[in-house]
């Protein structure tokens, strides 16, 4: 077979650096569960994990799928590999990626990595993501509290899992080399919300609810809480509510922490 090209359309950047491809291997939770790749590729990161354990791959990119059903014939035959041809965003609208609790492992494109990892947290299925991004979407879901890129992003994620941006990866580990930075990314559902659907919340309306407070909260980053709260509700009620929490009028919300989040949004209940 010929030469494989990265097509630009799909945002590919092939990982083919193999002491990094083990990282990401010895990073990965420790468990019997299924191991879902998104986004193969070449195959070289699919190779190692098939090592390890029985793996579903999605990819759309069809020249791809024929290039990995010859490399990986056997597996696929012995039903260790099974590869699905179709765009991840449409199986997750039509539910989660698979009927068993799974591992989500990827290289993630750069272009649709955000909404990957957002489809992911919300589906039940998946305990754990260990994902390479952009340096710049690892550091939105990993910001700690009081940094400027502790947003929205990072207090939805931290709100549902346990986020920790593992190691960078420069762009010469991949072919074509990229002009960015990358990094792995670890998410690992919080045990409370893995049992049951959002059980951090108290229903779907309610998780829903959250994430419309997180926009309100973080419409004008640079302003006040309780600014941006005031444009729903009485900025005397959001005064109050902060003194009641014993937090300064003046804070923004990224000053905020995950858990003052969390207790903001109970006593609002969008």
């Amino acid at each position: 077979m010929s030469k494989i090209e990265a097509k630009k359309r799909f945002g590919q950047n092939f990982l083919k650096d193999t002491s990094v491809l083990n990282k990401i291997i010895q990073s990965m939770p420790k468990n019997d569960l299924l191991l879902v790749e998104i986004g193969p590729g070449l195959g070289d990161l699919t190779q190692m994990l098939l090592r390890v354990k029985p793996l579903r791959a999605y990819e759309v990119d069809r020249d791809l799928c024929v290039h990995l059903r010859e490399k990986f014939s056997k597996e696929i035959e012995k039903k260790q590999l099974k590869l699905e041809q179709t765009d991840v965003l449409e199986c997750f609208e039509k539910g989660s990626l698979d009927k068993e609790p799974y591992n989500l492992v990827a290289n993630l494109p750069y272009y649709i990595a955000t909404k990957i990892i957002l489809e992911a947290l919300e589906d039940e299925k998946c305990n754990s993501m260990t994902v390479m991004v952009q340096k710049e979407v690892a550091l939105k879901f990993s910001a700690p509290v009081k940094t400027k890129e502790f947003t929205s992003l990072a207090i939805l994620s931290q709100s549902i899992a346990d986020v920790e941006l593992l190691f960078d990866v420069p762009s010469s580990s991949f072919e074509p080399a990229p002009k960015v930075t990358s990094s792995i990314l670890k998410i690992v559902k919080k045990r409370e919300f893995i049992k049951g659907a959002r059980a951090l919340f108290e229903s779907e309306k309610d998780f829903i609810g959250f994430k419309k407070y997180l926009r309100i909260s973080f419409a004008s980053p640079r302003k006040t809480w309780a600014k941006n709260i005031s444009s729903i509700y009485n900025k005397d009620f959001a005064k109050k509510l902060l003194k009641k929490m014993n937090i300064t009028t003046n804070t923004r919300p990224h000053e905020l922490s995950v858990t003052d989040h969390l207790n903001l949004y109970k006593e609002i209940a969008l």
